[in-house]
């Protein structure tokens, strides 16, 4: 995740809608399109103590620059994993990724993050960034195991009521190598 979050109140093998227990063999990685917003502003009001609204959501979508990917089970389409990014020139950023408790540890976010690696490569980005909270090792050792390496850091950069401002770790894959893969 490219934000320090605390996870819904779920329980392991169920998502926090109740709805039916997270199944890999089921589960696709789609585009995300306009009628993802709300799901998508649904499960980071979930998992992020700053959510995007369902219209900040939408506006992203439209965007011509935006690479959005959603991982979905089951009809009617279940959405319990998000990646939204944004290419600019040859740079691209992932701008948030989130995961509901249910589905964790179960290679969704790793789908997603190589799905956003391969999409920016297509696209012609030279290079992909995020920003993870330094405290954040779970969304830290994913992006290394996705081929991330540190990039920088912006000190204080989270800023959360009643503690103390945290800071990001920008991250960095260059993607011709990555894109091949």
């Amino acid at each position: 995740m490219t934000e320090s979050s605390r996870p819904p109140t779920a329980s392991v093998g169920t998502t926090s809608t109740g709805a039916q227990p997270f199944d890999k063999r089921r589960m696709s990685l789609l585009w995300a399109v306009q009628s993802h917003a709300a799901d998508i502003a649904r499960l980071h009001a979930q998992l992020f103590p700053s959510a995007w609204d369902e219209a900040s959501v939408a506006r992203l979508l439209a965007h011509p620059g935006s690479v959005a990917l959603v991982a979905a089970q089951g009809n009617p389409s279940e959405v319990g994993g998000f990646a939204l990014a944004q290419i600019a020139a040859d740079e691209a950023e992932i701008l948030t990724l989130g995961v509901t408790e249910g589905w964790r540890r179960q290679g969704v976010g790793q789908q997603l993050v190589g799905g956003i690696v391969r999409a920016a490569g297509r696209a012609g980005a030279n290079a992909l960034f995020l920003e993870v909270a330094a405290s954040n090792a779970a969304a830290r050792a994913l992006y290394a195991r996705a081929g991330f390496a540190e990039a920088g850091r912006r000190i204080g950069y989270y800023q959360r009521q009643g503690a103390a401002a945290e800071d990001a770790i920008v991250l960095k894959i260059d993607l011709p190598a990555a894109a091949a893969t």
